[in-house]
Order: structure tokens, then C-alpha cells, then sequence
């Protein structure tokens, strides 16, 4: 499969070819729905509580004496039954968290990326960089791009401060270094803009062996 390769100026400078493990994978839509609740579970906190009769304050004497009352009996004014009283089977502070075997995380991250590929929605950058950190520089290159007013998803090798900082009050593009690559942002965002050295990365990451030994190839025919 072959993505189309375009300068920070918008202008179409070449093709890239991309891996068809990753970039042109079977789609799986239950997986990646699997992949995507895992995801959101784990980012549950799951602090939530409240508390029983036994934790709430107050409601140490018995309200009135068990007989001769006419009303019906009462042990305590923190039973479930009064006002203030606590709470019976509330929720308690628990854990989310969702495991899933590396296999098929992967699996669903290559649907994901295989669905943007085959919609257009994934452009590769020739070279990214920015003389000095500067919102109006990033925001420039998103417009020349043509992707003003859609959600951008930037994925990038490494870190570097210039970018990191010229993109980060543009309120519609996230960036995020290859390796963090998840399934949340992936279907979260209109376009997949990808660094050139960020699509070999991922390539290695999640086509393993494969993309191994495409680049030991390449590197024997170019001797």
C-alpha cells in the first residue's frame, strides 16, 4: 500500500510504501471495539463510595425503648430507612482495569490504522520541524495541509521541544509519539498525520518480523 508523502508547505512530494501488515490488515471491528472499552476502563479511577450505616456519623442511642410505643421498633436513627442513615449496597471503591494479551491489542491498533489508511485519512510528513517554537508555524503548516477544522492526531518518533511546544495550544491537534500509539485517539481523531521516521517506528512496533525483514531486504539491494 502506498500513502501519499507531503511537505510542512501542503505540496504532495512523493509516495511512501507502507507496510501491508499494518497499514492493510484484515479489520476486525469486535476487536477494536474490545481494545477501545479496555481502554476507557482503565482510565476509570473507581474512587466512587459511600457509606453504610456503620460509617456515617451519629445514631448511637436507640431512637425509643422497643415496646409500649406503639411504633414499630428502631435500633439505630443511621438505619438505612432514616434520613442520614447510610447507604446498603452503594458503590465501593473497586478497580476497572481490563487486561488483554499483547496479540490482540496489536491486532486492533493494525485494524485501526489499516481503517485510516483505506479511508484516505492517514497523511505521512516528509520532514517535521520548526526553526523556533511558535503556535502560528504549526497552525500554518495544519492549514497548508488542508486539515483546518478537522481533529488531527500528530504522531511523532521523539519528542522534540519546538514541536511539542508550537502545536500545544492548538485545541484540534494532539500530538503523540509512536510508541503511545492507542486506540482511543486512533478512532478519535478525523486524520492520522504521521512523521516519516514515526511510520517506520510503527512498523516495526506492530509489524514485527515482517517489517524486520523488509528493511534487511532493502538494505541488501541498495549494496
Amino acid at each position: 500500500m502506498n500513502l501519499p508523502v507531503k511537505d510542512m508547505a501542503g505540496k504532495q512530494v512523493g509516495e511512501i510504501e507502507v507496510s501491508d501488515v499494518v497499514f492493510g490488515a484484515p479489520v476486525n471491528n469486535s476487536l477494536m471495539h474490545q481494545a477501545l472499552l479496555r481502554q476507557l476502563s482503565n482510565a476509570r479511577l473507581g474512587t466512587h463510595d459511600t457509606k453504610t450505616r456503620g460509617e456515617v456519623a451519629g445514631g448511637g442511642r436507640k431512637p425509643w425503648r422497643q415496646k409500649g410505643t406503639g411504633r414499630a421498633r428502631q435500633g439505630s436513627t443511621r438505619a438505612p430507612q432514616w434520613v442520614g442513615g447510610g447507604t446498603v449496597f452503594g458503590p465501593t471503591p473497586r478497580t476497572y482495569t481490563k487486561a488483554m494479551p499483547k496479540k490482540m491489542h496489536r491486532a486492533a491498533l493494525r485494524s485501526a490504522l489499516s481503517v485510516k489508511a483505506r479511508a484516505g485519512e492517514v497523511v505521512v510528513l516528509d520532514k517535521l520541524a520548526f526553526d523556533e517554537a511558535k503556535t502560528k508555524h504549526a497552525a500554518a503548516m495544519v492549514k497548508a495541509l488542508g486539515l483546518a477544522g478537522q481533529s488531527v492526531l500528530l504522531v511523532v518518533a521523539e519528542r522534540e521541544e519546538s514541536v511539542m511546544r508550537s502545536v500545544a495550544n492548538l485545541a484540534k491537534v494532539k500530538l503523540l509519539t509512536a510508541g503511545y500509539l492507542n486506540m482511543r485517539d486512533l478512532l478519535g481523531h478525523d486524520v492520522v498525520l504521521m512523521a516519516r521516521d514515526a511510520v517506520a517506528h510503527v512498523e516495526t512496533w506492530l509489524g514485527g518480523e515482517s517489517a524486520q525483514n523488509r528493511e534487511l531486504v532493502a538494505a541488501e539491494t541498495e549494496k
